[in-house]
């Protein structure tokens, strides 16, 4: 396996499969480009002339996409920003805080991502998306699922208070898990 001596960003990035490792390598001298996502080559290219531009690739279950940025900064230094779905990967993980929730557990001595997403109600665990069953309750909704023996629920209620809007709690075998910040 041939050292990555030529890696110059490394980011990572939370989506409703899990979170996923970029890398980037980018040779100076050779003009070579190489993309890793887990570890996994996605893309490569050698003696590019043009040391600036972009490079498109996509990430995870959903195939989301995902852009490098490679912009001259002075001489011979060179500026890495990424992209995901259009946006700045801050942008993009500001927005995702609004529009999912994340919960990790440990389950059976293994760790456990519940992720939701709001928008579609649907529910992902350890990079696998769910079968749901969906009611509604006096205060709310419930969406149920299990992983593995283990009966678990969202339930969706209305803070009363219209900038918070709607709050989501995973019940675990009757036990409340604490949201995650990722």
């Amino acid at each position: 396996v041939e050292k990555m001596t030529d890696l110059v960003a490394v980011w990572e990035v939370a989506l409703s499969d899990g979170v996923h490792k970029i890398e980037f390598e980018h040779g100076t001298t050779s003009g070579k480009r190489v993309v890793y996502v887990d570890g996994k080559e996605e893309i490569r290219k050698e003696w590019m002339f043009k040391l600036v531009g972009k490079e498109t690739f996509t990430v995870g279950a959903a195939k989301t996409k995902a852009t490098i940025n490679i912009d001259a900064v002075s001489g011979f230094a060179y500026e890495y920003t990424l992209d995901i779905n259009g946006k700045s990967l801050k942008k993009y993980m500001e927005n995702r805080s609004k529009t999912t929730n994340t919960w990790v557990l440990s389950l059976d001595g293994m760790e456990c991502r519940v992720v939701l997403e709001k928008d579609t109600m649907d529910v992902w665990c350890n990079g696998k998306k769910m079968e749901t069953a969906g009611e509604f309750v006096e205060d709310g909704t419930e969406t149920h699922f299990s992983v593995g023996d283990h009966n678990c629920c969202i339930k969706a209620v209305s803070s009363g208070k219209r900038k918070e809007g709607i709050i989501h709690t995973l019940i675990v075998d009757d036990r409340e898990i604490p949201e995650a910040v990722e």
